[in-house]
């Protein structure tokens, strides 16, 4: 049974020695780019490998792009392969936040066509809970060729985001904190608010208070309450830089909502253009 969503702690440890299976670590820290590698190596899941936010599941950065663009895909797919991920493996990612980061690595493996991948539920804090092992030894990795097989549906561009916003036809979704949504504060990017139109969905609202994600059956109230009677299809999700918001579509696919797509560029991007409009408050 591939896993699709995601995979609990003993889950995922009833496999770790399956030879398909490959764990990447993808621990990271906005305000300390590399903290993520350092906690990997202080210990980690046995046999993960680490994937990091800036070098691996990102572009570089321009004067017109948001902080973290979409990394080129061939590129991506050598990095995966260097790692033991071929096009049969069953990939599970992790983070300590409970798949902020991780849900980007989701997001991108389905991007390029390839649906067996899984977040650990809950993250690194789920497994110490269960008393599950740790290691701090590099694994021994037999590399794979990855053939992407891009579905390039699933992401949209600054011109269809302005689009969205003349015309109020689709569902703009922000993953950010409530406080960033609003412009109260902004830690990160230079400009404060967020797009016209769009609505607030912190990404920390499909958890439950363990850090885990809700039932279905409580995502999929959360989500019809933002969407009424519309669809995945016609959802754009959002935050700061494209990586958050990819939580909240591991949430919308939970609950059955397929075809959203992810604004990969974000507000990060979006305010780059003096001409874009931009709201603050509710």
């Amino acid at each position: 049974m591939a896993f699709t969503t995601v995979i609990s702690a003993e889950e995922l440890s009833a496999h770790i020695d399956s030879p398909d299976w490959v764990v990447v670590d993808c621990r990271f820290t906005l305000t300390d780019p590399g903290a993520g590698k350092r906690n990997y190596d202080e210990n980690h899941i046995p046999g993960a490998r680490y994937m990091h936010l800036d070098d691996d599941l990102a572009a570089p950065v321009t004067e017109k792009t948001g902080r973290h663009p979409l990394p080129d895909p061939d590129t991506l797919a050598t990095k995966l392969g260097e790692l033991g991920i071929g096009n049969n493996t069953q990939v599970v990612a992790y983070d300590d936040t409970f798949g902020a980061m991780a849900s980007r690595l989701w997001w991108l493996l389905r991007w390029m066509g390839h649906d067996e991948v899984a977040l650990l539920d809950g993250g690194l804090p789920a497994w110490v809970r269960k008393k599950l092992p740790l290691s701090t030894e590099t694994p021994a990795i037999e590399k794979k060729t990855f053939v992407p097989s891009m579905r390039d549906d699933m992401v949209v561009d600054m011109p269809a985001v302005q689009a969205i916003v003349a015309k109020r036809k689709k569902i703009i979704i922000d993953a950010r904190a409530e406080e960033r949504f609003t412009g109260e504060v902004e830690p990160l990017d230079k400009v404060a608010g967020h797009i016209p139109g769009a609505l607030n969905l912190p990404y920390e609202d499909n958890l439950d208070l363990d850090g885990t994600f809700m039932s279905r059956e409580e995502i999929v109230d959360l989500y019809h309450d933002f969407l009424g009677d519309k669809s995945g299809n016609d959802v754009v999700m959002m935050c700061g830089s494209g990586v958050t918001a990819c939580h909240n579509l591991v949430a919308m696919e939970i609950a059955g909502l397929k075809g959203a797509k992810l604004y990969a560029g974000s507000w990060s991007e979006w305010i780059t253009n003096p001409d874009n409009p931009v709201e603050t408050g509710e």
